[in-house]
């Protein structure tokens, strides 16, 4: 379903996930990447949710960032969308995360269910991406720069 998110995200090119990685990532030995699946009642898969935890400095505890929210075309309006993100939401609560963040294509429909379950769009916080030749560029710099470990 991450390839179907990447098509519908006009982008299908750039995914590049395997089916191995996804899977390291999610049950290896130090996974870092969170996954639910939403399924229908033969147990066929509807839409899926993955993310990662988050620290906010200020607020002193982890939150959870979702990367991806997929439903498939003919699961939408389903209800599996809300579910997938009430059960973040949940998660958030039960572990005492103070927020449940995720950042949308500027032209996804989706921005009218988001903001019908109460999100808001953060308007003062630009995301920034550091990738390709220029991430690869700033990591020699830090072979070279002084540093200092204190303990």
């Amino acid at each position: 379903m991450v390839h179907e998110l990447a098509a519908y995200e006009r982008a299908p090119d750039e995914c590049h996930l395997t089916d191995e990685q996804l899977t390291t990532a999610l049950f290896g030995p130090a996974p870092a990447l969170f996954g639910h699946v939403a399924v229908d009642a033969q147990d066929e898969p509807l839409g899926f949710a993955l993310w990662f935890l988050n620290f906010s400095t200020w607020a002193g505890v982890h939150g959870i960032h979702l990367e991806d929210l997929y439903v498939r075309p003919t699961a939408r309006g389903s209800g599996a969308g809300r579910l997938l993100l009430a059960t973040l939401a949940s998660i958030c609560v039960e572990r005492g995360y103070r927020r449940l963040e995720w950042m949308m294509i500027d032209w996804n429909p989706a921005a009218g269910f988001y903001a019908a379950i109460g999100a808001g769009q953060e308007n003062e916080w630009v995301p920034y991406r550091l990738s390709g030749e220029a991430l690869h560029e700033l990591a020699r710099q830090a072979v070279t720069a002084p540093t200092r470990t204190t303990v």
